[in-house]
């Protein structure tokens, strides 16, 4: 994927989708931006599919609650799946990060014992050590936010990251 890439911890999905509110008023462009989370409380058992297109065509079992606290992510980002990631657990994701995660998922690519999340994300520049901080909040119900870009759009959206009020925010360069 190269480029830069700032990434976001948000401990509640409103602060998470207020923060992608405000990028997209300040102008960035929201293909750039992935989100990942669990957003996921019931027994049911949803079907594992990913899509790429602008509109998600199937909820396939999932809950309606789920979909509506999901829909205004997937009306703004690009690129939509749910995966079942062994290590971490069933997550959603959007944005550009579905493309990796699903490269790793089908190629089995593991990186020194990563998930398949964990490969993606090294493969967008973040190193192998802070992989875990992430997986870590997405398995306490937390959502990651990241943007990809330039150096100076990602520096500019960290800014507004920040007073989106994340639990931290670091900027990462793939090599």
């Amino acid at each position: 994927m190269g480029g830069s890439a700032a990434i976001a911890i948000y401990d509640t999905h409103e602060l998470a989708d207020n923060a992608v509110k405000e990028l997209q008023k300040a102008g960035f462009d929201m293909k750039k931006l992935s989100i990942i989370g669990k957003g996921y409380h019931s027994e049911e058992h949803p079907i594992g599919y990913y899509t790429t297109e602008k509109k998600m065509k199937v909820w396939g079992g999932i809950g309606a609650t789920w979909g509506a606290i999901w829909g205004g992510f997937w009306g703004l980002l690009f690129g939509a799946g749910f995966f079942l990631v062994p290590g971490v657990g069933p997550i959603l994701a959007a944005g550009p990060l579905v493309a990796v995660l699903v490269g790793a998922l089908e190629g089995g690519v593991v990186v020194g014992g990563l998930s398949a999340l964990g490969a993606a994300l090294v493969n967008i520049g973040v190193p192998k050590h802070s992989v875990i901080r992430y997986e870590e909040a997405i398995k306490a119900d937390k959502y990651v936010l990241i943007v990809h870009g330039s150096p100076e759009d990602v520096q500019r959206a960290k800014a507004l990251i920040d007073q989106a009020k994340a639990t931290e925010s670091t900027i990462y360069s793939a090599s």
